[in-house]
């Protein structure tokens, strides 16, 4: 009996985990599509003769199109499915894709843009709260990590297609197919993952939370006896009954139950929205939005630069793992404190080698051995952030609300973010013109500050109950 039961839990785990994974591409594309824009930035820069301001814009814009997304993909996926709404999330970036490479101005550039942000907010709400949904208990952290993984996989392609395709074309404002330029073939690609993500999520069931709260249990038992193994009538009875009762005794908060005493929100709320302030006021995005910009500006070549921005999305995709791997045995206070500390060193390191810069505008460059010394502290910079505050926020935002507000918490949380990472994304163009070294020591001071956040307001949440969560 044993035996079988090990059987069937081997076969539902790995059942599960495709499901998972194809709901996970959701990811992949938030990650393309966010980080395609970065081989193609000094292109459309000279193309459209934009100034530091415009730029900045132009890049950010799909942030506030994400803020969008985020903030109302739950509402839309409890009316209308999760797998549907994912279908409407591949369709918006498919749209975006096409229309972001055949633009004629910068204006529409930024319309399809902020539509393909829309589609990046939604899947980046619905993709791991259906994988929470269908996953079993067991293993819902590890396959809820699927979506971290995809995020950083597709950031990943998307340098490597964007270095790829300069390649191709000697460099991304040089021609390619059908008359094109390279940087328009870069935003044409991701068509390609967004059509397999529709395709695929066409595939999956749709969750039995959402089938039972529709008052469609007869489907939701279907599939639970998929997706769970679940054979026995009695146990499919049982777990249809469990939604049933937790959809009615569910409360549906809104945001006045954030209200506290402190700045009028809760403690925890505060916490929240400082945890994502500080994972984008670290300039993270920089690095992967700007950085063929960054090492081209100070002096290595167009190819050099897009390959030093591939190695440096390879070291994030490694480093994520070992996050994963370490998050449940070091705990998340650690990982923060490590990071937060790591840095605000390689930081403060970057801001002196640019210091060090001579010449100016396009012939700016960094004298030996500072060129190097910035190569290695900007990826050590990103070793830093892949172990702690990348990974770690998103959990720590998952479990560290009380149950009763922790959606709207979420969502306030979650918009924090887009609107930090729209803030740090359209303004470095703009700091970087003052310098290179001010922009890299001001977010250095904020890796600074988010070390004394942590050790002052964070507090350790490995091991802990979602029940034990308080205000």
């Amino acid at each position: 009996m044993s035996a079988i039961a090990e059987s069937e839990r081997q076969h539902v785990t790995a059942r599960v985990v495709l499901i998972s994974a194809a709901a996970a591409l959701g990811g992949f594309l938030f990650g393309f599509d966010t980080a395609v824009i970065n081989g193609a930035v000094d292109a459309i820069r000279g193309g459209f003769g934009l100034g530091a301001a415009q730029t900045g814009f132009a890049v950010s814009c799909a942030l506030l199109g994400s803020a969008l997304g985020a903030w109302y993909a739950g509402p839309l996926a409890d009316r209308f499915g999760r797998v549907r709404t994912m279908q409407v999330a591949a369709l918006l970036l498919a749209v975006s894709a096409l229309g972001s490479g055949l633009v004629f101005g910068v204006l529409d550039l930024m319309f399809w843009r902020v539509m393909g942000g829309i589609g990046v907010g939604v899947a980046s709400v619905i993709a791991p709260t259906y994988i929470a949904e269908v996953s079993p208990a067991a293993v819902r952290g590890r396959l809820g990590s699927l979506q971290q993984l995809a995020i950083v996989l597709g950031i990943f392609m998307a340098l490597l297609s964007d270095s790829w395709l300069a390649g191709l074309a000697g460099g991304a404002a040089g021609k390619l197919w059908f008359g094109l330029e390279a940087w328009r073939w870069m935003f044409l690609v991701a068509v390609v993952p967004a059509l397999i993500y529709g395709a695929l999520v066409l595939g999956v069931p749709e969750s039995p939370r959402h089938l039972v709260a529709r008052g469609r249990p007869r489907e939701a038992r279907d599939v639970l006896r998929q997706v769970l193994g679940l054979n026995s009538e009695s146990a499919l009875d049982q777990k249809v009954s469990d939604i049933q009762n937790s959809l009615r005794s569910e409360y549906r908060p809104t945001l006045k139950d954030l209200r506290g005493p402190r700045a009028g929100l809760l403690p925890v709320v505060w916490i929240g929205i400082a945890l994502s302030v500080f994972q984008q006021f670290v300039g993270i995005n920089v690095i992967f939005y700007y950085s063929s910009t960054l090492w081209h500006s100070v002096g290595f070549s167009e190819a050099d630069s897009f390959t030093i921005t591939v190695v440096t999305s390879v070291v994030n995709v490694l480093v994520t793992l070992v996050a994963i791997a370490l998050v449940d045995r070091i705990g998340r206070k650690p990982l923060l404190t490590i990071g937060s500390a790591g840095m605000a060193v390689t930081l403060a390191l970057m801001a002196w080698c640019f210091s060090q810069a001579t010449g100016s505008g396009s012939q700016l460059s960094l004298p030996e051995p500072w060129g190097m010394v910035a190569l290695v502290a900007a990826n050590a910079y990103v070793v830093f952030f892949g172990l702690s505050w990348g990974p770690m926020v998103w959990v720590l935002l998952g479990e560290m609300f009380p149950n009763r507000i922790r959606a709207i918490a979420l969502a306030v949380a979650a918009s924090a973010q887009w609107i930090a990472n729209f803030v740090i994304t359209s303004s470095f163009p703009s700091l970087a013109e003052i310098g290179l070294s001010f922009a890299y020591g001001l977010y250095a001071l904020f890796a600074l500050g988010s070390l004394v956040f942590v050790l002052t307001s964070v507090r350790e949440t490995k091991g802990m109950e979602l029940e034990e969560m308080r205000d």
